[in-house]
């Protein structure tokens, strides 16, 4: 068979489709930077994929939701899949890529081999396995999203495996060095049934007594069995097939048992579904210019070039997983939010590489907090923003840190990031005006512990900027209440057949107008939006007045904005 090859260059070049690649690649696409994203599986999503069907989980605590890009996607997921079916969320993550400006992908694609030339990757080759073509891709930035840190190859450095206690004076953290990590789990989710069936498993799974079965909440309700998990005594990389095969006769065996149990545990239930790719917690991670670690977590992250943040409990897996007669997990207490620096998002030895995702460069145990979905998508959104700000200005990952890091918070923050203890910088137009709303260009997006900072606007009721003189109106920029107490997750029970509507103060429509003195003309109009942060533009106006003007929420009644700048 002839191989086929071929050549493409991008800007910047993304290795590895989860939340964290996806968030990366439409970010510097948006950004201005020529994106190419590569995905060793048919579909993006990684652990949230239909494959393996893990739930994005984040901070903890109320208005603690990661927004931003992630938010984007999930109010995309409500609006096109309100059943939340996991394999339409699969098509809306393609059609997030797909739709994106400026950002081309390569699916089925696993990169084999990199080139490194003068301690920068030029080069990386992917094989597709479906078209059966190697593809070789030339970039000058690249971002490692692909939670096995597979640009390694680069010579990058990385580390595997637990810290000692003393390394970086971390209470949690076992007495000596070791190899190992975190394990892997399969996943399977159920359906109501009507008729009791006993349940057969393959001669190959185990078959549990009540003496055998594993020591674990082995009940049917509410429960996506994240405890099935093994591996954290191998390697989880290299020994992925045999950890595969191993959680397969777990999960049968499981599912066996409580199926198949006397007390009619689960006598109304049947297996819908059982992942053919286990999630992965842990394998390497990079080394950068910062290492995090558990002290700095506990001490709520308060750095310089804070650009994202963590909230999730430090929750270390045992590395025994489901062979551990104790807890599963021991869950360490993290405040919420705790910010991450810039520089453990880019490589201390590898001028031109960027990375997110659960490896980023923390200790063991600092990446026991970091490594959830919602924080790893706004590692993505940073790394992207990061890169695009990099191009357009000549710089290394590192030379954004030296010249531009303020420059990247503020322009995550005016795209709907948070980042703990920032203030989003206010436009001098909008401070300029005079207005019967000052919150809304308090420079904050949420509310917050300190009170309120959004207003309710019933429908025809309007937000006014006055000034006092004539001045031009380039664009707008909005933030809308999308409900951050609700974490917008996919289901345990896939076939449950509830919708999820849209959230309620979200305007479904609005408008915006301007005078000068007469007649109010339309600058722009919004009939179905779905989105919490909207920035639009516009052909320039020249007014006296400029205002917001409420519609009809997707609840039916009055909606709420956080913020309505003018620019």
């Amino acid at each position: 068979m002839v191989v086929c090859e071929k050549r493409v260059e991008a800007d910047f070049v993304v290795v590895g489709g989860g939340m964290a690649g996806l968030c990366a690649a439409v970010a510097a696409a948006r950004n201005g930077a020529k994106t190419l994203i590569i995905q060793d599986r048919p579909m993006f999503g990684g652990n949230a994929s239909s494959e393996i069907r893990m739930w994005i989980c984040g901070a903890h605590g109320p208005n603690r939701k990661e927004t931003g890009l992630l938010e984007e996607l999930q109010l995309d997921n409500l609006y096109f899949n309100p059943e939340l079916h996991y394999t339409m969320w699969d098509d809306v993550m393609y059609n997030f890529v797909r739709q994106q400006e400026n950002l081309s992908m390569l699916l089925n694609s696993s990169v084999e081999s990199v080139e490194v030339e003068n301690g920068r990757i030029c080069t990386v080759t992917a094989w597709n396995l479906v078209e059966y073509t190697r593809y070789r891709v030339e970039g000058k930035l690249f971002a490692d999203c692909s939670g096995d840190g597979i640009l390694r190859l680069s010579g990058a450095k990385y580390r595997m495996g637990r810290e000692s206690r003393d390394e970086f004076d971390e209470p949690h953290a076992p007495k000596q060095a070791d190899k190992k990590t975190m394990g892997n789990s399969i996943l399977i989710q159920l359906r109501r049934t009507k008729t009791h069936r006993p349940f057969r498993a393959p001669e190959w799974a185990y078959h549990y007594t009540d003496e055998t079965a594993p020591k674990r909440h082995l009940m049917p309700e509410g429960n996506n069995f994240w405890w099935m998990e093994f591996g954290g005594v191998r390697d989880t990389i290299a020994d992925a097939e045999e950890i595969r095969d191993e959680l397969y006769r777990i999960a049968y065996g499981v599912w066996e048992y409580i199926k198949n149990h006397p007390d009619g545990r689960g006598h109304e239930w049947e297996l819908d579904w059982i992942g053919s790719l286990p999630g992965k917690r842990e394998s390497v991670r990079f080394v950068g210019d910062h290492t995090l670690s558990q002290k700095e977590v506990e001490a709520g992250g308060d750095f310089p070039d804070a650009v994202c943040y963590g909230g999730w409990t430090m929750d270390d897996h045992h590395p025994e997983a489901i062979y551990y007669p104790g807890p599963p997990t021991i869950y360490h207490p993290a405040p919420s939010p705790f910010g991450i620096p810039y520089r453990s998002l880019y490589s201390v030895n590898i001028d031109n590489l960027f990375f997110a995702g659960r490896q980023i460069s923390t200790t063991h145990m600092a990446m026991s907090s970091t490594r959830v979905m919602a924080t790893t998508a706004m590692m993505g959104q940073t790394v992207g923003t990061a890169a695009a700000i990099a191009l357009r200005t000549g710089e290394t990952p590192r030379g954004v840190w030296e010249h531009h890091i303020e420059e990247l918070r503020q322009t995550l923050l005016d795209q709907d990031q948070f980042i703990p203890n920032a203030k989003r910088r206010i436009p001098e137009l909008t401070l300029r005006a005079e207005t019967n709303c000052e919150i809304l260009r308090d420079g904050w997006d949420r509310d917050w512990d300190d009170g309120e900072h959004g207003v309710s606007f019933a429908p025809g009721e309007a937000a006014v900027y006055r000034f006092a003189d004539e001045e031009t109106v380039h664009g707008v920029r909005l933030v809308f209440d999308s409900d951050l107490s609700d974490l917008k997750r996919q289901r345990n029970v896939e076939t449950s057949g509830e919708c999820h509507e849209m959230p309620a103060l979200l305007p479904r429509s609005f408008r915006l107008e301007y005078r000068d003195g007469g007649e109010w003309k339309e600058f722009a109009s919004v009939a179905e939006n779905r989105h919490r942060y909207v920035k639009l533009s516009g052909a320039p106006c020249r007014c006296r007045e400029f205002r917001f003007v409420a519609g009809e929420a997707w609840g039916g009644g009055a909606s709420r904005v956080f913020s309505f700048d003018v620019f």
